[in-house]
């Protein structure tokens, strides 16, 4: 009796059922695949952030197309449209204050990302190199720099000094260089395999050669991300402008503009006597203010998706294929 007892003990399906229950992929919890739940959770929570995203937008459209009887019945902001109008976007457009602020704009932003991306990199590539000379002094400078600053004052007149007051190039050269930028760029570069380095000096390759055809190609994502930084930045740019050139309209880019004609309530240069006869009325100001921030934001909205692909077609490459 004790002998069979203790075979039935020890049968196999007595054991698997005395033993704690495993999970039959032998996966961690976040790989599993997610329940209905938590699908619905996850969709719920997307559906709110977009709506907080697209629903202030799409006011703004509608009210920059929209009338002034329309603004004053909705009383702001307009959400169900009627009534709408291209008389906002005509006398923005007729008005060149605001199209000569995107051409000043347009011109801030490519030339300063251009600086500011040229300056970064090879910088960022000369700090990745641990046997280049003075590299670990320079790295602690420039990390030094981001904790202490000379402050505004300073800089301002430091600017102004070297001639720079209601001129462009102090929206640039104050602020063409980021070290955070540069620090993340040095972490790519410096984890670049250096099988690939090696082939290449093998190859008679210099240190030129080497940035431009191995280093860069290999870390797309984050030169692509670091330059919509940069980009972005500059695109946004209207404090420097209020401090180095408030006085001269025509110098202002686009934020300044915004700024100007939303937060101040200035009035647009000729917009007061501005007309189309019996044909179009004059537009609202709400709708011209509007109308500014559909301009500010058109560009970024434009070149953003064509970015974002850039970066997943970025992360695949560097790959080494043996």
């Amino acid at each position: 009796m004790t002998e069979v007892g203790f075979e039935g003990a020890l049968a196999p399906g007595k054991l698997s059922q005395a033993a704690p229950p495993r999970r039959s992929s032998g996966r961690p919890v976040w790989e599993e695949p997610p329940t209905t739940a938590g699908q619905f959770g996850k969709g719920t929570v997307l559906v709110v952030v977009m709506a907080l995203v697209l629903v202030p937008l799409y006011c703004i459209v509608v009210t920059s197309l929209s009338t002034q009887g329309a603004i004053n019945q909705a009383g702001g902001l307009v959400l169900v449209p009627h009534g709408l109008t291209l008389d906002a976007y005509r006398e923005v457009f007729g008005n060149g204050t605001v199209t000569r602020s995107l051409e000043v704009t347009f011109g801030i932003t490519l030339v300063g990302t251009l600086i500011s991306m040229v300056v970064s990199v090879l910088c960022a590539y000369g700090l990745s190199r641990f046997r280049s000379f003075g590299h670990r002094t320079i790295l602690m400078v420039l990390i030094i720099t981001m904790f202490v600053s000379g402050g505004l004052i300073p800089t301002f007149i430091v600017v102004t000094e070297l001639g720079g007051y209601d001129q462009y190039w102090a929206l640039i050269l104050p602020n063409a260089v980021s070290v955070f930028n540069i620090l993340v760029l040095r972490s790519f570069f410096s984890s670049t395999s250096t099988d690939l380095i090696d082939a290449a000096r093998l190859d008679g390759a210099g240190e030129w050669r080497i940035l431009w055809s191995v280093v860069l190609p290999t870390s797309r994502a984050v030169t692509a991300v670091i330059a919509l930084f940069y980009a972005v930045g500059y695109w946004n740019t209207f404090f420097g402008a209020m401090l180095y050139m408030p006085t001269d309209q025509q110098k202002w880019p686009i934020q300044y503009v915004l700024y100007q004609y939303v937060n101040l309530g200035m009035t647009m240069p000729g917009v007061a006597n501005s007309g189309y006869g019996g044909i179009h009325q004059q537009a609202a100001p709400l709708s011209l203010s509007m109308a500014v921030v559909v301009l500010t934001l058109l560009p970024i909205l434009i070149v953003y998706p064509f970015v974002q692909k850039h970066f997943a077609k970025g992360m695949l490459t560097g790959a080494i294929k043996g």
